[in-house]
């Protein structure tokens, strides 16, 4: 209101000046006052409308290019009008600004999680991408942008789901070119839009097979001796045995007792494992007194029946130390010689022997002469339960979980298992531990008093 009624005082002021000067020079030159005065004021409206085009040609200028300046100033009606209309402007880019920072914080959030999640338009054309379902899927984020999905993922059940329109559920999509199972989940959104949230399952997958073939697995261990030692009650109840024959029907009862005794005894060894913290880095065991232990141990398991060489001098290791639990490395280091023994014929050899790599982890090192392994069965010796010949491993005392606890140890004290073998020629198994696990404390005090 205040522009507009500046406008108009300011033309009934032109007005006012033109007629005066017009009536003026009206009644000198022309002797005709009246008519000087309409021409005057016609002049002094023209002149202002001059002046009021000029200052909305400004206007209209800046308009078509804001980012030439400031907005013209001045001019009343058109000053103030290009005032709130470049603040207006400004409001916008501030608000243009601010929805793209949450766009882009928005975008990056989705980048940063470990599902994938994928656009697609009305076609089933990608639109866009994140990382994580580009390598879930296989695709580029760039080169892939625009192409249909279904020439891209040709997996049967993720076409068929796609193709069904109905995604209540998540479908199970297997990408045999990265060995990963997804769980695919899509939404609608917009007109025909459609998400498609993917998640990678199968480490969960895996999880699931695992424990569901442990629970298998210890079913089957535990239920074969508790058959054996029901038939053998019962026939001590129901047959009246001769002395000879009692003795031998509860000396295979008290076998089969001992193997279940085992069992339970490495399923609580690795539950125990799993539960608890990693050995502390600062608690420090004597190397020789350890190896010595497993020395004692497996000539005991052996009685003679092997050739045992032990290639680590006590003189050697007095000084050295271990960080870790002592009870976890002896059952790992036991572990490896009790299965030399179990799988080494009578008359074989058997190594022991502790030695130091450049760049200071220490080995234990267990090599036998016994039947040696395939090479396919080296990747899974670790597992629970798995065995390359289970009847012989029975046959012999085993329970399958050995090395299964061997690798957790090594895993809680930052070390590795490695092993070497081949049919016929014998296998050898090493414990890797990191050189910060070891040390020497002599050598450490006698180089701090030198220096």
């Amino acid at each position: 209101m205040s522009a507009l009624f500046g406008r108009w005082l300011w033309l009934v002021t032109w007005m006012s000046a033109g007629a005066a000067i017009g009536g003026w020079l009206g009644g000198t030159f022309v002797h005709h006052p009246e008519l000087g005065a309409w021409i005057g004021a016609a002049l002094g409206i023209a002149l202002g409308s001059a002046r009021d085009v000029l200052r909305a040609y400004r206007v209209l200028r800046w308009l078509r290019d804001p980012s030439t300046g400031s907005a013209p100033r001045g001019g009343e009606l058109w000053g103030e009008l290009a005032y709130y209309i470049e603040r207006a402007l400004h409001a916008r880019e501030r608000t243009l600004a601010q929805e793209k920072r949450q766009l882009t914080q928005f975008l990056s959030a989705i980048e940063a999680s470990p599902n994938g999640v994928l656009l697609l338009d009305a076609d089933e054309q990608i639109t866009w991408m994140n990382s994580a379902s580009a390598d879930h899927f296989g695709l580029d984020p760039q080169r892939d942008l625009g192409q249909r999905i279904t020439n891209l993922v040709r997996s049967p059940s993720f076409v068929g789901y796609l193709q069904a329109g109905h995604y209540e559920d998540a479908v199970t999509v297997i990408n045999h070119g990265r060995d990963l199972t997804l769980s695919v989940l899509l939404r609608f959104y917009g007109e025909g839009l459609k998400l498609v949230i993917s998640s990678d399952v199968t480490e969960r997958l895996r999880a699931e097979g695992m424990r569901r073939d442990f629970v298998a697995n210890v079913s089957h261990e535990i239920r074969t001796p508790l058959t054996v030692l029901s038939g053998f009650v019962e026939t001590l109840a129901n047959l009246p045995l001769a002395e000879p024959e009692r003795r031998h029907v509860l000396g295979l009862m008290t076998q089969q007792t001992q193997r279940m005794q085992l069992l339970v005894g490495d399923l609580l060894t690795l539950a125990q494992l799993e539960g608890s913290p990693r050995p502390a880095v600062d608690r420090w065991i004597g190397l020789a007194e350890l190896l010595e232990r497993v020395e004692v141990e497996t000539r005991g398991l052996s009685v003679g029946r092997h050739s045992l060489v032990v290639r680590f001098d006590v003189a050697q290791v007095r000084d050295l130390e271990l960080a870790g639990n002592h009870s976890e490395l002896m059952s790992a280091f036991t572990n490896l010689c009790s299965n030399a023994v179990r799988y080494t014929p009578e008359g074989g050899r058997i190594e022991l022997s502790w030695k130091r790599r450049e760049g200071g982890d220490g080995v234990f090192e267990v090599r036998d002469s016994g039947i040696g392994i395939s090479r396919e069965h080296i990747p899974r010796l670790t597992e629970r339960f798995y065995r390359v010949d289970g009847s012989r491993s029975r046959e012999s005392g085993g329970t399958g979980l050995g090395l299964s606890i061997v690798k957790h140890v090594m895993q809680r004290h930052g070390g590795q298992i490695e092993v070497e073998s081949e049919p016929g020629a014998g296998s050898c198994f090493r414990l890797v531990l990191p050189a910060a696990r070891i040390r020497d404390p002599h050598a450490q005090a006698t180089s701090g008093q030198t220096a």
